[in-house]
């Protein structure tokens, strides 16, 4: 289900029904998928706190 706005529900991408405060909150290494992991086994390239991470 996608809540993105006030009732009724809307696929309105300017917020979500989770909320700013869930990015604050840490989750297990483990339970992380592949290309969000801090080793990056994958390889990505991606930002990390708004700096570019090239792969290498």
């Amino acid at each position: 289900m996608v809540h993105g706005g006030p009732f009724p529900s809307t696929a309105n991408g300017q917020s979500t029904s989770v909320g700013s405060l869930a990015i604050d909150q840490d989750m297990p290494e483990g339970l992380l998928p592949d290309a969000l992991k801090t080793a990056n086994p994958l390889g990505l390239n991606r930002r990390l706190d708004g700096k570019l991470q090239l792969s290498k």
